[in-house]
């Protein structure tokens, strides 16, 4: 069994289209939206090819419609695209964020999988990165063979005991330093992370349509063309 996973589109339909795996199933560990400006298909693709997925901190603001506030960083960029998506974004759509649970366990292929967008302990808002002592220590309880998360835009694979911890990293917004869309394909068994090249140009095309502000923009293509070189300069006043 082949098995795509996902994580951290973020209404970049470009780097979405630009996968051409064939699976046998798709997991999908949250956050389809913010940041970028292209909601709609990437929410339509979801719905037509995802097994199992989960909510994600920016799908669950998107949806519960939280109001934007003054913040810095990522979390910035993020709430100047908010409001866009409220106008593009049908009820059939906001309803389908709405309805993604924030953890999902599933079985594929006789093994079990695990599905959180941050970490089970704190499914929406912990920042955990490539740490196999952390990571062991908020597995505790639980059994699944694959534990698989997003969040951090960082891809990684861990391997414990008899579990696995797999990020596939972002496949619209990566931040490692390289711009490439990633992800994982698990088959059989067997986990690699994958990258694919994509237009950005589409990407930063499409925004400026919406009638961003040009900081917006700016920030944006910053992070797409360096694969959020700028991420420690951002992070030190916000994180996800």
């Amino acid at each position: 069994m082949k098995i795509l996973l996902l994580a951290d589109i973020h209404s970049n339909w470009p780097a979405l289209a630009a996968i051409h795996e064939s699976f046998d199933a798709c997991l999908f560990v949250g956050d389809l939206v913010e940041y970028g400006t292209d909601p709609v298909p990437c929410i339509e693709w979801a719905r037509e090819n995802v097994t199992a997925g989960v909510r994600g901190n920016h799908d669950h603001a998107v949806a519960q419609r939280i109001p934007t506030r003054d913040g810095k960083g990522f979390k910035r960029l993020a709430d100047a695209t908010r409001p866009l998506h409220w106008d593009l974004l049908d009820g059939t759509n906001l309803h389908y964020l709405a309805r993604l649970a924030v953890n999902k366990r599933v079985t594929l292929g006789g093994q079990t999988f695990h599905l959180v967008h941050a970490t089970p302990r704190d499914p929406l808002n912990e920042y955990l990165t490539n740490n196999p002592s952390g990571w062991a220590d908020r597995l505790d309880n639980n059994d699944a063979d694959f534990v698989c998360v997003g969040h951090t835009h960082l891809p990684f694979h861990i391997e414990l005991d008899d579990q696995q911890v797999i990020n596939p990293g972002s496949v619209g917004q990566p931040r490692d330093g390289d711009p490439r869309a990633s992800y994982a394909v698990i088959e059989d068994g067997k986990v690699e992370l994958r990258r694919v090249e994509y237009d950005i140009d589409l990407t930063l095309n499409q925004m400026r349509k919406t009638g961003l502000e040009d900081w917006v923009l700016e920030l944006t293509e910053a992070v797409l063309r360096t694969g959020g070189r700028i991420y420690d300069q951002l992070t030190s006043e916000s994180t996800d």
